[in-house]
């Protein structure tokens, strides 16, 4: 990919095993294998090519799970689809195909194909026969068979682009397991979802694997994350007449709002050294904005903020280590770790906050 020799997470699954399942069609030294090590240079990736049969595809699987034990399993579209099946392991599932079965016909047609990624048998073409899509079939019968408390609540995540034209299985992973997330992407991975999207989640996975418990960190959203005051010029003046100038009590106002200068990159690089939460304050006399606040994070800070907005007016009732805001209201003036007043010397910007924590380290 890119610009990935100059992006790595040293620290990040160090002394780790990442076992890669790669889609259909595609080897072990598929682009997103080779990203993954790049990104992650002390992490041992393992990405082996998949037999064309699925019956032989999973015992190859399971062989590596009860050989190499894994501690996190990555698989995209027909990976993910394999991957869901491996229980018992830490997995991150991006677009799984998980009807490939149905699909298959549809998707890339019968009959004679090309491998998109070169194999270490040398072989460049495959034939797709009712045989193999009857093997996937059978394969797809065991899916979500072993599913406990723990598969659902703590193990799988689902990534899921939301402009994906091939595979569409949000709600059925949704159904059956608590972490499907919404990404903005299409089917195939590219710099920025890897970035922006599967990272995130390795980190929040790395830090359960280790017990690591890093400081929590919350992020005020009016005037800190969003530009709240440029807001009101996308809205004419007999809407904002109608709420008597009060534009924060207009449906819509926040969800409209644009990111302050460099939030949205800081926020994600600090979501990567601290235990990070968005935590804002709502208008009590507008229900709009506690849904807009929320469609406002899903759409720019995307699968870093999962779970991850706390709409309170006691924010002194948080415990953390630190909290950015603009003003010292809603219970921030009693905040009992460190207050940082985004927009005063020396944080006026963001760039001021980012080098104020890099010198913390962490801390």
């Amino acid at each position: 990919m890119d610009n990935q020799n100059y992006i790595q997470y040293p620290e990040m699954m160090s002394g780790k095993k990442i076992l890669y399942v790669h889609g259909f069609a595609s080897s072990g030294a598929s682009g997103t294998a080779k990203s993954l090590r790049n990104l992650l240079p002390n992490a041992e990736v393992i990405s082996p090519d998949l037999p064309l049969s699925p019956l032989k595809a999973m015992e190859l699987l399971l062989n590596i799970c009860d050989t190499q034990k894994p501690d996190l399993i990555i698989g995209t579209s027909m990976g993910g689809f394999y991957a869901e099946q491996l229980y018992g392991f830490n997995r991150i599932l991006v677009n799984p195909a998980f009807q490939i079965g149905e699909t298959l016909k549809a998707l890339h047609g019968m009959g004679k194909q090309k491998w998109l990624n070169p194999r270490e048998d040398g072989e460049t073409e495959f034939w797709v026969t009712q045989d193999i899509v009857d093997e996937f079939k059978q394969v797809m019968s065991n899916s979500f068979s072993k599913i406990d408390v723990n598969e659902r609540r703590n193990l799988v995540y689902g990534l899921f682009g939301d402009k994906d034209p091939l595979v569409h299985t949000h709600d059925l992973f949704a159904s059956k397991y608590m972490n499907a997330i919404w990404f903005d992407g299409e089917h195939r991975l590219n710099d920025t979802v890897l970035l922006n999207s599967v990272i995130p989640v390795i980190h929040w996975v790395d830090d359960k694997i280790n017990n690591r418990q890093r400081p929590i960190l919350y992020i005020d959203l009016d005037g800190v994350l969003t530009d709240f005051d440029k807001g009101c010029y996308k809205f004419d003046d007999k809407i904002i007449e109608q709420y008597e100038g009060h534009h924060w009590d207009i449906p819509g106002y926040f969800a409209a709002l644009e990111p302050m200068p460099s939030a949205v990159k800081a926020f994600r690089s600090l979501a990567l050294r601290y235990d990070t939460y968005i935590l804002s304050s709502a208008p009590f006399t507008n229900p709009s904005a506690w849904t807009d606040k929320m469609l406002w994070v899903q759409k720019w800070l995307g699968v870093a903020s999962y779970r991850r907005l706390i709409l309170s007016h006691h924010k002194n009732l948080n415990y953390g280590d630190y909290l950015i805001d603009d003003r010292p209201y809603n219970g921030a003036e009693d905040f009992m770790g460190t207050f940082i007043h985004f927009g005063e010397a020396p944080y006026k910007t963001w760039d001021d906050i980012l080098e104020f924590f890099s010198h913390l380290g962490g801390q």
